[in-house]
């Protein structure tokens, strides 16, 4: 690998030539040339959406980075797709990202919505419609906010109003959001539910409503709890029931004259079983559910992960059918039947990957397979999850990746190692880094300042304040000459900044550059 770098780079930078000024260069995926220009910066809000400053201002930028809108401002405040928020010497203003101004730099405060913006200067609002390309003035309100659904609540004096609704000037006690695409609202007659238009789904008629998870709700009505699910029209009740339900944190719990009877899920029963005498959460949708007689078993979303047979005292959730469980003090392995396949024998244990798991032995780490063999003693300070036969493991302050047997499948200790979802390893050592593949392998040596992984074979690679690009094979895209390197992947397109006496490509190679393409209205 280092043969194929190292000599791709020289020959590049030999054959360069300086030219004046700050440059920045714009390559399409072959690496051929597309356009230069001359900002101070540009910057890559989102995709196709670029920002270039220069001594005149700050501008939105075609792909070949022309100035096509004037920002009218000084910086990009926020970047919230797809509105660009400019700050101004007055204020705060919005563009949409296709270069419409919405509002103008004048602003103190701006939220955002995907058609719709809530400004405030003082205790003023106003309200942006992008389909009308109008401003509205709300008037004057203690507090304002544009909620996640796209409504407007105001508060006045203890009161609130929804004043983008059929009725704008209707009171209610409260309005309130919460995950779901539904506020929560309550009037004198009781708590009910409101959708984005502003119109109830349920009527505000329950003594109690909160929120639970998605779009769903727990209720009381007189004497009868309800599950309620909203709906864009009406919301439905999913689940009712005359016996007492409680709320404890993520669990719903009905009992039958005092005694534990149901554990319900926001569609209804998840389990109805006699006999039930604890209920805990040990995770998102899984639950240890304890009998008489000190039965304990592992409850999923579609039932019984590990029956209520075994004598432990906590069971977690388990991969490749065993599941981590703990019995006096100490853990081991159980199978869904409930039944010990791995004796608790352990005082910690991992979860099984590649039938690979982990275990500690006083303050020590080692390796074992599904059928409690001892692959490597316990001699890590700490081993991370296995995946793709390769685990990552601490001792004495260094990082190593082992095999299961716990073979070294890179030679040294390093100060830092890092999974990534591309299937690499980013590894640091002596302040510099390197990347390995799946298997331990070199990629790039570690004499790097800087590596980012773009995608499986794009790295962004920096060293003494210069980046470049580099692919797998250890080809170099783009040299280690450039100042700051963006990649607008919607446009398979390579924005580079180069020093002030900036290397660029020779003349020669520029004439033969093809010219880009330009999207149909851009």
């Amino acid at each position: 690998m280092r043969n194929l770098f190292y000599p791709v780079l020289a020959s590049f930078l030999f054959l360069a030539s300086p030219s004046q000024g700050q440059t920045w260069e714009v390559y399409d995926f072959s690496g051929s040339l597309q356009t230069r220009a001359s900002y101070q910066d540009i910057t890559l809000l989102g995709e196709s959406v670029s920002v270039g400053k220069n001594t005149s201002g700050l501008f939105l930028l075609s792909p070949d980075l022309r100035p096509v809108v004037d920002l009218q401002g000084q910086e990009i405040f926020q970047y919230l797709k797809p509105w660009i928020l400019v700050k101004g010497p007055k204020g705060i203003g919005a563009f949409h990202e296709y270069g419409q101004l919405a509002l103008p730099l004048e602003y103190e405060e701006i939220s955002t919505y995907t058609n719709r913006l809530l400004a405030r200067k003082g205790k003023d609002y106003w309200v942006f419609e992008k389909s009308t390309g109008k401003t509205k003035w709300f008037g004057t309100a203690e507090e304002a906010k544009l909620t996640r659904n796209g409504q407007v609540i105001l508060k006045n004096q203890g009161q609130y109003s929804l004043h983008l609704s059929s009725n704008p000037e209707k009171p209610y006690e409260l309005l309130q959001e919460n995950p779901s695409n539904f506020l929560l609202a309550k009037e004198a007659s009781g708590y009910g539910l409101i959708n984005q238009a502003g119109n109830y789904v349920l009527d505000p008629v329950l003594d109690q409503l909160e929120y639970t998870r998605g779009d769903n709700f727990f209720g009381f009505d007189e004497n009868q709890y309800l599950l309620i699910r909203g709906f864009e029209e009406s919301a439905q009740v999913r689940y009712n029931s005359y016996h007492k339900i409680t709320k404890e944190d993520d669990l719903l719990l009905e009992y039958i004259h005092g005694k534990l009877r149901r554990v319900l899920e926001e569609e209804g029963i998840l389990l109805d079983a006699v006999g039930m005498e604890s209920v805990t959460s040990i995770g998102p949708d899984a639950f240890n559910i304890r009998f008489r007689e000190n039965k304990l078993g592992l409850l999923g979303k579609k039932g019984w992960l590990v029956a209520p047979n075994s004598d432990a005292e906590w069971i977690g959730v388990g991969t490749e059918g065993l599941f981590p469980a703990l019995k006096n003090g100490q853990y081991g392995y159980l199978d869904a039947a409930g039944k010990w396949i791995i004796a608790p024998s352990f005082l910690e244990v991992g979860t099984f990957s590649d039938k690979v798991s982990s275990y500690r032995t006083n303050n020590t780490w080692g390796t074992i397979n599904t059928e409690g063999k001892i692959l490597a003693e316990a001699k890590w300070d700490k081993i991370k999850g296995f995946s793709g036969g390769i685990a990552i493991a601490e001792l004495a302050g260094k990082q190593y990746l082992i095999s299961p047997n716990g073979d070294l499948a890179y030679p040294e200790g390093l100060d830092k190692i890092l999974r990534l979802k591309e299937g690499y390893y980013l590894v640091e050592s002596n302040g510099k880094s390197g990347l390995l593949n799946s298997l331990g392998n070199p990629i790039l040596p570690i004499s790097f300042d800087q590596i980012q992984v773009e995608n499986k074979d794009f790295f962004i690679v920096s060293k003494e304040g210069l980046s470049g690009i580099i692919r797998t094979n250890g080809d170099v895209f783009l040299p280690l000459q450039y100042t700051q390197v963006e990649i607008d992947w919607n446009e398979q397109k390579v924005l580079v900044k180069g020093i002030e006496q900036v290397v660029v490509t020779p003349e020669a190679n520029l004439e033969k550059a093809p010219q880009g393409k330009r999207k149909k209205g851009a």
